[in-house]
């Protein structure tokens, strides 16, 4: 099955809301324990927008198979050259190359925003992610242990970031 990369629309709000919440609920990708309504995500839909930011949604046959975006990592104005980004798959279409597919044009779009670094915070247990950040220049900048808390453990953070320019 062909997976197109396009922008979200109003219509994938519900794929988009199911695939969070499900992270939320079912993973330590997120590290929130609430699961949040359409508003939510329209409103994180619309804030990516308003800064010019991608909001990416990976069709695969018709159905939202994942998406990725990015948003500016702290509100501080000396951190407006970095981003940090999420890239979140339905649990049917894992390792199938959706994130392979969403990962480029991401990182495109940060280039061609002037961005020159973007950051990922990691589960330190999740090795498949880290993995998949490494393979795209991604390198391990910091380790945080026992900064998170989700499903009656502690979770360990793992900083990620790859330089998008030479400047």
């Amino acid at each position: 099955m062909p997976i197109l990369v396009r922008d979200a629309t109003d219509h994938d709000l519900p794929a988009i809301l199911a695939i969070h919440n499900d992270a939320i609920l079912n993973g330590t990708a997120i590290w929130s324990t609430q699961p949040v309504d359409l508003d939510n995500r329209r409103a994180v839909i619309e804030d990516r927008r308003a800064k010019s930011y991608p909001f990416l949604i990976a069709d695969r046959d018709g159905e939202v198979a994942g998406y990725a975006s990015f948003s500016d990592f702290r509100p501080h104005d000396g951190f407006f050259k970095t981003v940090e980004h999420s890239i979140y798959i339905h649990q049917d279409h894992q390792r199938v190359g959706v994130g392979s597919r969403l990962m480029p044009p991401l990182i495109a779009a940060a280039r061609a925003g002037g961005k020159h670094v973007m950051v990922g915070g990691i589960d330190a247990t999740n090795a498949a992610s880290l993995a998949f950040h490494a393979r795209y220049g991604f390198v391990e900048t910091g380790r945080m242990p026992a900064v998170g808390f989700k499903f009656g453990r502690y979770l360990d953070l793992v900083w990620m970031q790859k330089i998008l320019d030479d400047a």
